[in-house]
């Protein structure tokens, strides 16, 4: 994998700024950042890369806080791909969960019940709707999109410029832009129908990936103000050497090591090799209790009447 790099004096390019056609300098590439906070290219892991090598990348994308959709694209779209058997394209990729848009087959089967479009003689959908706050959606590649089709859920792919860009942010000056489709047909060749399981697993993926994020910029935090209480000096001493300040830095710390720890069980598969769900551990035998003594016979009783 081959990685661009973008030199720039700032540790976040402006999403209104940013400039799109740095990701495609190469079509086996993905952008990163070097500059004071981020002096090292972060690199876009093999799509077959186990889960910890995913994991860690995107912790170090967050970390160096890498203007690319890095955790998007290896802890989320990437693997929803493989699992159903549709080509990873090249270069950086984004996901769109949209469960809201209307969706109908292309080439409506005759059927004697439902409204026209509800089956199809094959997978070619028409769809209609906004696809909210994709991140990095003027960046990628191609998206990959979640959604209820009449028949149950499907999973399709989109390339962002056969739709209607409208570019957004979000608090950190990362894109976040909708895509307005209208009545666009894509393709059954890049269509695949999945359960209602793997769009629940979808969810939970984006949710790790921003998690791995998050647990990266803790640690970069924590780098940050151990490098700023150790040069700074106060009342001719470093601030690290005041206790409040040693007190507050520990809980940082703290903090910093358990979001790390929480983002590690979360990466950690639940199933057991025979698979899901996993086989409860049997419970523990019950302890054997000595066999009681024999009890002493009772004491024959005089019947005899006086």
């Amino acid at each position: 994998m081959n990685t661009h790099t973008i030199d720039t004096s700032t540790p976040v390019i402006s999403a209104d700024a940013y400039d799109t056609a740095a990701f495609h300098a190469d079509a086996d590439s993905i952008a990163v950042v070097t500059n004071t906070t981020a002096p090292d290219a972060v690199a876009l892991p093999a799509p077959d890369a186990p889960t910890a090598e995913l994991l860690a990348a995107g912790q170090e994308a967050g970390r160096r806080a890498v203007p690319a959709p890095l955790a998007e694209t290896a802890l989320v779209a990437r693997p929803l791909l493989r699992r159903v058997g549709l080509p990873v394209p090249d270069g950086p990729l984004s996901y769109a969960i949209a469960p809201e848009l209307t969706i109908r087959y292309a080439r409506p089967a005759a059927s004697p019940v439902g409204s026209a479009g509800c089956l199809g003689d094959d997978d070619t959908l028409l769809v209609t709707g906004t696809l909210r706050r994709v991140p990095w959606a003027r960046t990628a590649t191609a998206v990959t999109v979640l959604a209820a089709a009449p028949s149950g859920p499907v999973l399709f792919t989109l390339a962002p410029d056969r739709a209607v860009l409208t570019p957004g942010g979000n608090l950190a000056e990362e894109p976040r832009d909708d895509l307005h489709l209208a009545a666009l047909e894509i393709p059954a060749s890049q269509v695949r129908r999945i359960s209602p399981e793997l769009f629940d697993e979808a969810r939970l993926r984006a949710a790790l990936a921003r998690a791995a994020l998050i647990a990266g910029a803790a640690e970069r935090c924590v780098e940050l103000t151990v490098a700023h209480t150790t040069a700074r000096t106060q009342f001719g001493r470093p601030l690290s050497r005041f206790q409040a300040v040693k007190q507050e830095e520990a809980r940082l710390i703290e903090e910093a090591a358990l979001v790390r720890a929480a983002v590690q069980a979360a990466a950690t598969p639940p199933w057991t090799p025979a698979g899901w769900p996993p086989t409860s551990p049997s419970p523990p035998p019950r302890p054997r209790h000595p066999p009681r003594p024999p009890r002493s016979p009772a004491s024959p009783t005089n019947s005899t009447a006086p």
